[in-house]
């Protein structure tokens, strides 16, 4: 009997994809939409930054003043164990305003007399506008009274007297948000216990909270020593030249420490500008300008690395590119504060996966979280502090 003819088979369909192979796609595309959305986030915040800079600029000038009240509280009470906590805080606050009012004081005082004396200047300057047009062969230089006079500095006046109030504004809001958040030191630790029931949760809180503490402290107390040893040098070179208002340069060039990069800049420039304007010869200004730039050079570059050591951890470009966009949001108060906020904001990216990339971009040794050997004593001698403080 004939064979039946065979069906045609039907075509196997063909094989579905791996799922390894599907979700890499997928997990493409939400790393790509995370990215974006974090980038769009940053800039959104920018904006509100610098739309709320009036509110938020006191605010974080007095929790940066509240730290380093803290820190030095701390100190005092290790410094002497018999002062009991309260005692050691209030005699921190009383110190800290007794030398905040001080500065204000002395800077006032020789900024009167710097002002007095540099009209007197005014012959010495015309001499050396002159010699700068001689150089570039121009002629007939303007006087100083030409130069004041066309820059009209009455209309100015009115704006620089409602500068003078913002900075009194701001200076007395500083101390008021100051007070309240030493006064709400007491609910802190209440306040973690409530956002953070579950004991595994609160530990890694405070865990963050104290590594941003430390390089908060860390950094505002090498700075204060540095800027205290530039300031001393820098003082005794002057007055051993013999440059008036040598104590006005001194508080000036301390106060500018605190500013990366352009405040050692301020520092080592201006003194020996004035001292041209100031003495007859150019030798004084020539010295000036050597000696101030070696004491620069030998505590940025020997003293402050040992004292600093890798607690800060950031990348030189992130600060430069950290102090021209906090300085473009809230000006002299933004670059004063740009380094501190920068660590702090590595160190808060660091703890999610979706920004944890941008905390390695930001850091200088790939590490941001600080997990080598001496970052895990650092921080757990800090947890143990964390734990007794809070």
């Amino acid at each position: 009997m004939a064979k039946a003819p065979a069906k045609p088979s039907a075509a196997k369909p063909a094989p579905a994809p791996t799922s390894a192979a599907a979700a890499r796609p997928a997990a493409v595309g939400d790393k790509i939409t995370r990215n974006a959305v974090v980038i769009i986030a940053v800039i959104a915040t920018g904006c509100a930054l610098w739309l709320m800079r009036g509110i938020l600029t006191p605010l974080a000038l007095a929790m940066f003043m509240a730290i380093m009240v803290d820190s030095f509280a701390r100190r005092l009470g290790r410094q002497w164990p018999q002062l009991p906590g309260p005692l050691a805080l209030l005699a921190a606050i009383v110190i800290s305003l007794a030398i905040f009012g001080l500065t204000v004081l002395v800077v006032a005082e020789n900024a009167r007399s710097f002002v007095d004396k540099l009209v007197g200047y005014g012959p010495r300057l015309d001499g050396l506008i002159a010699q700068v047009y001689g150089l570039f062969g121009m002629q007939a230089p303007p006087s100083l009274t030409d130069l004041i006079t066309d820059l009209n500095p009455q209309q100015y006046l009115g704006e620089f007297a409602t500068g003078l109030q913002g900075v009194a504004s701001d200076a007395f809001f500083v101390l008021i948000y100051l007070g309240f958040i030493i006064a709400a030191r007491r609910g802190f630790r209440r306040k973690i216990v409530a956002l953070f029931p579950r004991n595994n949760d609160r530990d890694e809180a405070i865990l963050v909270f104290n590594r941003i503490r430390y390089g908060v402290e860390r950094y505002l107390w090498v700075q204060t020593v540095t800027g205290l040893m530039i300031a001393g040098g820098s003082w005794l070179v002057m007055m051993a030249l013999g440059l008036e208002n040598a104590l006005f340069w001194a508080f000036l060039i301390f106060l500018a420490s605190y500013i990366p990069i352009i405040g050692g800049f301020i520092g080592v420039v201006l003194p020996p500008v004035f001292a041209l304007v100031q003495f007859p010869e150019i030798w004084q200004a020539i010295v000036m300008l050597i000696a101030l730039q070696g004491i620069q050079f030998v505590v940025g570059n020997v003293v402050q690395p040992k004292m600093q050591g890798n607690s800060l951890n950031i990348d030189p470009v992130v600060v430069l590119l950290s102090l021209a966009a906090w300085g473009l949001l809230w000006g002299l108060p933004g670059m004063f504060l740009s380094t501190p906020l920068a660590v702090m904001a590595m160190i808060i990216l660091a703890e999610f996966n979706g920004t944890r990339w941008i905390a390695i971009l930001m850091s200088e040794n790939g590490d941001p979280q600080g997990l080598d050997d001496d970052g895990r004593r650092r921080r757990g001698r800090l947890f143990g502090e964390s734990r007794e403080n809070t």
